[in-house]
């Protein structure tokens, strides 16, 4: 019986051994070799794994990296010029440098401006609110305000403003992933050059309808009648499907379509407080003003 027992365990191990010797060769035959080039460069990015560069992780975007021969189409806006540098470097590659971007909403329909017109009773999702019907407003191209943007955001870079209604979007903790401008279903956030001291000027709208009926659901809303794009000195505004649209490459900053826009649809962000124009000294009007000497008779 200890016999038994004894060719068992010797069989085995035999078996055991024959294994192992046949898996170590198959291992070595089929072994995938890896860079390591990648770990240099992965260890360089922030490891935030958003998906902004369009790759599912770090990891997959630094492989694509060593992989590819040069930057094209390869940026990490989290980590922005600073990282790819060293990335850069670490592949002994000429760095690619992007102007620094924010998302912006491109929607200024607030409560008071675009009054509900019913009551939605569903998810609270903008996804699936937005799959049903049109929204609770006039507005069927505005924001839904109910946060997937928020949600979206892993650097809590946007919250619900609880006046408004509205998304808003803190431009210092912004890192222009883009995972809030895929995430919203009205197209109405996106992303744009951030300027020195985070200033902007944009068209806050995207209704498409014509300007006498997007007025009527939006206070607020473009419409579309071309007195910003005729005072633009930079050619920097271009219009279509009703609406204005501001390039934010082109755009100078000087402001003058804001005071332009009769319906306070261009918003302005980081600027100082306008200086109100003193009238000239010893200027009359009104009921003071003197009368027309060509309407004076003379003895």
């Amino acid at each position: 019986m200890s016999m038994i027992i004894v060719y068992t365990i010797a069989t085995l191990s035999g078996i055991g051994v024959v294994s192992a010797i046949v898996l170590y060769f198959v291992a070595q035959k089929f072994k995938v070799y890896e860079d390591p080039r990648i770990d240099e460069v992965e260890n360089s990015l922030p490891a935030a794994n958003c998906g902004g560069c369009g790759y599912a992780g770090c990891r997959n975007f630094a492989e694509a990296c060593v992989k590819s021969e040069t930057f094209d189409g390869l940026y990490c806006p989290v980590g922005g010029n600073d990282v790819m540098s060293k990335a850069a470097t670490i592949l002994g590659r000429n760095a690619v440098e992007k102007e620094p971007q924010v998302a912006v909403l491109l929607c200024n329909g607030h409560c008071d401006a675009s009054p509900k017109t019913n009551i939605y009773n569903g998810a609270t999702t903008c996804a699936i609110e937005s799959a049903l019907y049109g929204g609770d407003t006039g507005c069927t191209f505005g924001c839904l305000g109910h946060g997937d943007c928020v949600t979206a955001c892993t650097f809590n870079a946007i919250h619900i403003d609880t006046d408004t209604g509205l998304p808003v979007v803190i431009d210092d903790k912004c890192t222009a992933c883009g995972a809030c401008v895929k995430a919203c279903p009205k197209g109405i956030l996106e992303l744009r050059k951030r300027a020195k001291a985070n200033r902007k000027i944009y068209v806050a709208c995207k209704n498409e309808e014509k300007g006498a009926i997007a007025k009527k659901s939006c206070a607020v809303a473009c419409i579309g009648c071309g007195k910003c794009f005729k005072v633009c000195p930079y050619e920097a505004i271009t219009m279509g499907n009703n609406l204005a649209y501001i390039d934010a490459d082109k755009c100078r900053l000087c402001r003058k379509c804001v005071s332009e826009c009769p319906t306070q649809s261009i918003i302005e962000v980081g600027f100082p407080p306008r200086k109100i124009k003193e009238e000239a000294p010893g200027a009359v009007t009104g009921e003071n003003a003197p009368a027309d000497s060509s309407n004076s008779v003379s003895n």
